[in-house]
């Protein structure tokens, strides 16, 4: 399969692996997707396999991009409407949970039986403490935002009493969040599990009176990412999503994604779609900046991609990459947000600060506003996010063997094309966004991770 008319290599369905369409000489520029994916390390002959053996990524820490904001036009679908919860606030919620926050990792526990009595959902991590300047600061924003979440009916935010993370900074970025936020600063309470547990009964039972309403999906927010990608990830699955943003931001939606290191290398492609020249001087920081942290760590930028993605047939970063951002569509990119920043009203593609990994970018999109998140996966994982994480395989394996992990199959869009795939697939966002478990609700999967770079004391 040849994925455009530029390339030297095309896929082989079966296996996943990338064939040399002519010979390619040693220093030569491996082009898929139209664009490079390196260069061989030696000559390869017209047939033969190309992978880790004879192609080396091109990245590295400094990077100047040629290219001008050119922006998107506009393609208007018909208006759609879901059934979602209004907050007093004008915020949209998804779902109507009762959360708990602990604001430090050493009262999870608490949290965790807190929980179990209650039916609320903990949204555990192990920091707060030892914490100082931005990294402590970045801590108690990202887990501010998600106390703000309008997917939350209710939420108990539980201090110590001796963190640096206290339960009075906690109060103050929230003074404004309404009565629908409690805190409990635990050491001052003789019983913490009877005082949560009245606190949480409370909120539960104010949470009676929220009833779903028909809303524009223009309120909708959709996070986009991808994890344990393979071959077939940035020829199926994630067009497919880009497809689904598309629609959706040809009605007014918004939509997120983050993951910047897995950018690189087609990070061109996405400063083109930005809106001004101030917001692709912002971006263009955010891009450079994540090559710097891999330099202050002493790392290389093209460690990635991971052992699995190796074996799903991805070759290098830049491979990766130029799928990876397919997931965005032809969306303009209309906002650059850091970490716990939330989102805009302006619709479009959102760009979150934020590593790859899997946990803490599903963490900074749902801190950010995501709804929900459509989360495309090759390799297959059991993990979700603390809102509805929708698993879209790229491949019918993965599918068939994990169909508890898996939400959608995208491969048939390999033989079939991508328009009914695009139909069923947003009639599924509109079914989750109504209240339709995704799998991993069904077996009650969720995580956070929040991103750590600075001192521990």
């Amino acid at each position: 399969m040849r994925i455009h008319s530029n390339d030297n290599v095309e896929l082989d369905i079966a296996t996943g692996q990338k064939k040399a369409l002519r010979d390619i000489k040693e220093g030569e520029k491996v082009i898929k997707y139209g664009e490079a994916i390196g260069h061989a390390t030696c000559d390869i002959k017209e047939g033969e396999n190309v992978h880790m053996h004879n192609v080396k990524s091109d990245i590295g820490f400094e990077v100047e991009f040629n290219v001008k904001p050119e922006g998107v036009e506009r393609t208007d679908f018909k208006e759609r409407t879901f059934m979602g919860y209004l907050r007093e606030n004008g915020q949209v919620g998804i779902r109507n949970e009762l959360w708990i926050i602990p604001g430090v990792g050493c009262i999870n526990s608490v949290a965790r039986r807190l929980a179990a009595a209650t039916g609320a959902k903990a949204l555990c991590h192990p920091w707060g403490c030892s914490q100082v300047g931005d990294n402590l600061e970045r801590t108690g924003r990202l887990l501010a935002s998600l106390a703000r979440h309008p997917n939350a009916g209710g939420v108990l935010v539980l201090g110590l009493g001796c963190e640096n993370n206290t339960l009075n900074s906690m109060k103050e970025r929230l003074k404004d969040a309404g009565d629908r936020i409690r805190f409990l600063n635990i050491q001052d309470c003789e019983d913490e599990i009877a005082e949560g547990t009245k606190i949480l009964s409370e909120l539960a039972e104010n949470m009676k009176k929220d009833k779903r309403v028909e809303l524009p999906i223009s309120m909708l927010k959709v996070g986009l990412k991808c994890g344990g990608s393979d071959a077939y990830s940035g020829v199926c699955a994630n067009p497919l999503v880009g497809r689904v943003a598309e629609r959706l931001y040809g009605m007014g939606s918004i939509c997120l994604m983050s993951e910047v290191p897995e950018m690189f290398g087609g990070e061109h492609l996405l400063l083109k779609r930005t809106i001004s020249q101030k917001l692709f001087d912002k971006a263009e920081s955010m891009m450079k900046r994540f090559r710097s942290y891999y330099a202050k760590h002493g790392e290389g930028v093209a460690d990635n991609p991971s052992p699995g993605n190796h074996a799903g047939g991805i070759t290098t970063l830049e491979e990766k990459s130029l799928g990876c951002i397919q997931k965005g569509g032809d969306v303009p990119v209309v906002n650059v947000l850091e970490m716990g920043e939330r989102s805009s009203a302006q619709s479009g593609l959102q760009l979150v600060d934020g590593p790859g990994n899997d946990l803490i970018s599903v963490t900074n999109l749902a801190a950010s506003g995501a709804h929900m998140v459509l989360f495309t996966t090759g390799r297959g994982t059991p993990f979700a996010g603390p809102i509805p994480t929708v698993k879209i395989a790229s491949n019918s394996r993965i599918a068939g063997l994990k169909p508890h992990w898996i939400d959608f199959d995208s491969s048939p869009c390999i033989e079939n094309g991508f328009d009914k795939a695009t139909d069923e697939l947003l009639d599924l966002v509109i079914a989750i966004a109504e209240g339709k478990n995704t799998k991993a609700e069904d077996h009650g999967y969720y995580d956070i991770s929040l991103f750590v770079d600075g001192a521990i004391l």
